[in-house]
């Protein structure tokens, strides 16, 4: 792989570590609860989740079947063998570009963009949970420019909402939530540390 390719992965390997921990907290009866994301309920949420952790996989060339969901601890099951297949694609020999749709798009531009994505989703799951979790400072910090490059006008009331006001010295993770549209404030939950996060999806 290149060095780029190399660091996509490695920050892809971090954002699916701070969401397995997410992930660990799901329970059937939250499968209704609302979250962040406009009109989704926590089982569209992970849905959706699925069928990103098989995208990203066949875009290094493999391919993972989506099963009928099942009870929630089965399908976290489903989601951690997904994001262990979908990391497992990238950290072999892969593509120097992949095409997608009309445009062929780097890929460690596209790795890293699965970062934001699994990151992003699994902060929405710890909300709809009341977990709650933060975004590690480091994760985030090496998110914010990613965001910065893939997420434009276009995807503005489409993939994201406009962006909301944050303090220039605010932590990473509340400038990374705002720039994506996130509201920061939720119901009460249970709040978890950085060092909580444990290890990746993988180990």
């Amino acid at each position: 792989m290149t060095a780029g390719l190399d660091r996509a992965v490695e920050l892809l390997d971090r954002a699916l570590g701070y969401t397995r921990v997410v992930l660990s907290d799901v329970t059937d009866h939250q499968l209704d609860h609302p979250t962040p994301c406009e009109r989704w309920s926590l089982d569209d949420l992970l849905r959706h989740l699925e069928d990103a952790l098989d995208a990203f996989t066949e875009a290094a060339g493999g391919a993972v079947e989506v099963g009928r969901p099942g009870p929630a601890s089965a399908r976290v099951g489903v989601l951690q063998e997904k994001a262990c297949a979908l990391l497992a694609a990238w950290s072999r020999t892969a593509p120097a570009e992949v095409a997608v749709g009309d445009r062929d798009l780097p890929s460690p531009v596209l790795v890293a963009t699965a970062a934001l994505e699994i990151t992003v989703h699994g902060w929405d799951v710890g909300q709809a949970t009341g977990l709650r979790s933060r975004v590690p400072e480091e994760l985030a910090c090496a998110l914010l420019p990613v965001a910065g490059r893939v997420v434009d006008r276009a995807d503005r009331g489409v993939r994201f909402a406009h962006p909301r006001p944050a303090a220039a010295d605010a932590p990473y993770d509340a400038r990374l939530l705002a720039f994506l549209g996130r509201h920061l404030t939720g119901p009460p939950g249970r709040v978890r540390t950085n060092r909580d996060t444990g290890p990746g999806l993988a180990s």
